[in-house]
């Protein structure tokens, strides 16, 4: 095939597998896909090499614009939600709009494993697989582009959303889905449904898990804030111990979970930190504990303030203290569309072969893609990044956390049929 061109090497993969041009038969991914691994490789690398934290990825944004204006992509619009990008593909014909949503942000993690791309930038690292995210969703635009060039009908309209801070904002700034929901962003391009995928350490390379309805937790954060009464540490019984009323809530707190909740309905209640005191002979006046609660049922969700606060306001007030309460409700559960989900996961299947695409249990960690989800129909999924022939699973959000690189094109091919399919093959019963 030497010397045929990148149009002439797509159509023969089209045509020479007996495919057409027009979408009324499977496109063949792979070899286009392949005939780009080692960029993606690069991007991915490139990425990883220069995290940045929630709201201050600049150079991440800069460098996604200028890769999305060079590969011909038809609108790019930054300073989305602050440092957001986002890309335009506009098929050959009217038709459905698509979004394929990527997050950006590192966490501030130290990089402890020794590859060429370790990060270049000190206490920062893209530990929750980001970058592959992004190079996943700059791949589907670079496999899109390149079969509308080759003359593959694509109608409709794909939006790339690049999002900012899906770790959350700093404190004092709003940021994330949250914020690119609240810009209108859905309704300013007609977004009809949205597909996401996270990086999991916990699949091979080559899989992808799935589910309907309810697959990560809402994540809500509490402040608890026992104000007591400051002496002598060998004389407890003259003031009001605010330590030993922050550990007795801790201990209580996990009485919710057990003894008020439906034993069917998982919640997690967890408290992360606990400060108090300042001399070890001396008991304080004052302790803060600050926690998460993650629940799968929204409606479960709604009940979680008030059970903590009961629990607070008995444990203090009785020992004659006070207290503050502060809730923070943050991402919600991130649910599947189930009817989106039926109709998408033959595609998946199609790509990649049914032993390779599976039905997962729904975890407790949390994703802001909630927020888009919770207004269109979206589909949010697994995809498999550990080395089969590496026994050790290298958890998210870990200093050990590296993926094998093979999933990058796996990712592309599955995102691009994924995004072929829902604008080519209308759902069953529609005329």
């Amino acid at each position: 095939m030497k010397g045929i061109g990148l149009t002439g090497f797509i159509m023969f993969i089209l045509f020479g597998s007996g495919l057409t041009a027009s979408g009324a038969h499977p496109v063949a991914l792979r070899d286009i896909v392949q005939s780009f691994a080692s960029e993606l490789v690069a991007i991915r690398r490139h990425l990883h090499m220069y995290p940045e934290l929630s709201n201050r990825e600049t150079k991440t944004a800069a460098y996604l614009a200028e890769r999305l204006r060079a590969m011909g992509i038809d609108e790019v619009v930054t300073g989305v939600a602050r440092t957001g990008v986002i890309g335009i593909l506009k098929g050959t014909a009217p038709g459905p709009v698509v979004a394929v949503r990527a997050d950006m942000d590192a966490l501030p993690v130290d990089e402890v494993i020794d590859v060429p791309y370790k990060s270049r930038n000190p206490g920062v690292k893209h530990a929750c697989g980001h970058d592959v995210h992004m190079t996943v969703a700059l791949g589907t635009a670079m496999t899109l582009i390149r079969l509308r060039q080759s003359g593959v009908s694509i109608p409709g309209t794909v939006v790339f959303l690049f999002q900012p801070a899906e770790e959350g904002a700093p404190p004092g700034e709003e940021g994330g889905a949250a914020l690119m929901v609240k810009e209108g962003v859905l309704e300013k391009y007609g977004i009809q449904a949205i597909f996401g995928l996270h990086s999991n350490p916990e699949l091979v390379a080559g899989t992808v898990g799935y589910r309907a309805g309810p697959l990560l937790a809402s994540s809500d954060r509490f402040e608890i804030i026992i104000e007591g009464k400051q002496t002598h540490g060998a004389y407890p019984h003259l003031g009001i111990d605010p330590i030993y009323l922050g550990s007795q809530v801790v201990v209580q707190l996990q009485g919710i979970v057990s003894r008020r909740l439906d034993p069917r309905e998982p919640a997690v209640v967890t408290v992360g930190i606990f400060e108090a005191g300042r001399r070890f002979n001396i008991i304080p006046d004052r302790a803060r504990l600050e926690g998460t609660v993650r629940t799968l049922n929204p409606e479960l969700r709604k009940r979680m303030p008030a059970l903590i606060e009961q629990v607070v306001k008995g444990v203090v007030e009785t020992a004659g203290a006070r207290y503050q309460f502060t809730y923070q409700p943050m991402a919600p559960v991130t649910v599947n569309d189930a009817h989106l989900v039926k109709r998408m996961v033959p595609s998946m299947k199609k790509e990649l072969g049914d032993a390779n695409v599976f039905e997962v249990e729904p975890v407790m960690g949390a994703e802001d893609f909630a927020y888009y989800a919770e207004r269109i129909p979206g589909m949010y999924y697994w995809l498999g990044v550990r080395d089969p022939k590496d026994p050790v699973i290298r958890p998210l959000h870990s200093p050990e956390f590296d993926v094998d690189e093979r999933s990058l094109p796996i990712g592309v091919r599955v995102m691009t049929r994924l995004v072929l399919d829902y604008l080519t093959q209308p759902p069953k019963g529609t005329p």
